[in-house]
């Protein structure tokens, strides 16, 4: 799973950012003296880029420069992150991170952690579900489980590549049932659509992705959410239960947010945190989101960094166990 090539190609982009650490020059009176670019760790026409093109628009109209998207993909997210986290610290740069950003040091991928940033706001987060066929033998999280312990190696499942971010919170349910993560067979796919086509088709089992990237196929009756993994039920879908209301104490969200290089001025960091966060309130972003399904989550700066530490430290052991499971 440790893949150390990606840290000489991240190493490589760092070096062709350049100088990337602000002058003293920079200030509040005139700041942004130029352009903003938002790079987008992820490809073009997905949902971490859609969330991304909505604020670049809502910024431009609120700082009056244009602001734009660059997709930097590859590395497991490690090429954007990192390209972000090493742009000129003088505001002009902000990159839109991911859940990834909590794992990727953890698989070997890059030691880049939610330390090299200034966190500006989180205003995403969706909760992984577990997903199976309408027709499926299982009416619970609790049979599902069962079965999986009782028949390792058995049941298959999928929603993202291997180490993606529904991966881990699969892995993670395992290990607070107390049922060893191999002990269901991961089914690496480039993400939740590929998956469910996969799932309906009968070539696997269940599925592990958000309740908003198959609305489509459970408001028809196609599937079934056996448990979704949030503190409490998402009040979009309030008759589908919680992991924990069936005995599993455990919690996995996907999540963006927007962030600053390290060093970037106090004073611009307080003044586009104020800016997203007047966004963040506003009827547009909100009918925004809500078109696309993605869930709400709002944390200013301060909040976001807490978060960013417990959710660094949540995933620890998960990611150790997948590695002492693979052998690598």
């Amino acid at each position: 799973m440790r893949n150390g090539c990606w840290w000489w190609l991240v190493l490589a982009i760092a070096a062709l950012d350049g100088c990337n650490r602000p002058s003293s020059s920079s200030s509040l009176e005139s700041y942004p003296s130029k352009n903003i670019t938002i790079i987008c760790p992820w490809s073009a026409g997905g949902g971490t880029d859609r969330v991304s093109r909505y604020w670049a628009g809502a910024l431009e109209k609120q700082l009056g420069r244009p602001c734009v998207v660059v997709n930097k993909t590859g590395g497991s997210g490690a090429v954007g992150h990192t390209s972000g986290a090493n742009a000129r610290a003088d505001g002009h740069t902000i990159t839109t991170i991911t859940f990834e950003l909590c794992t990727m040091h953890r698989l070997g991928i890059t030691p880049l952690t939610f330390n090299d940033y200034e966190c500006l706001l989180q205003m995403n987060a969706d909760a992984a579900a577990i997903i199976v066929r309408d027709d499926a033998p299982w009416k619970s999280l609790t049979d599902l489980l069962e079965f999986a312990k009782e028949n390792p190696s058995t049941l298959k499942m999928s929603g993202t590549a291997t180490g993606g971010a529904w991966d881990l919170a699969r892995a993670g349910l395992q290990q607070a049932a107390g049922i060893p993560v191999g002990a269901v067979i991961w089914v690496p796919k480039g993400g939740a659509a590929p998956s469910l086509v996969e799932l309906l088709g009968g070539h696997i089992d269940a599925v592990c992705c958000s309740v908003p990237e198959v609305a489509t196929q459970f408001e028809s009756g196609q599937v079934r959410v056996l448990a979704v993994m949030s503190e409490e039920r998402i009040a979009e879908y309030p008759e589908l239960p919680t992991a924990r209301e069936q005995g599993v104490d455990w919690v996995a969200v996907g999540w963006r947010g927007l962030a600053l290089p390290k060093g970037t001025p106090p004073q611009i960091v307080t003044k586009l945190e104020q800016t997203c966060l007047a966004i963040a309130e506003s009827d547009e972003f909100k009918e925004f989101m809500d078109k696309n399904r993605f869930g709400i989550t709002i944390r200013g700066s301060g909040e976001f960094t807490d978060f960013l530490q417990a959710q660094d430290e949540q995933w620890k052991s998960v990611v150790e166990a997948m590695i002492d499971e693979s052998g690598q």
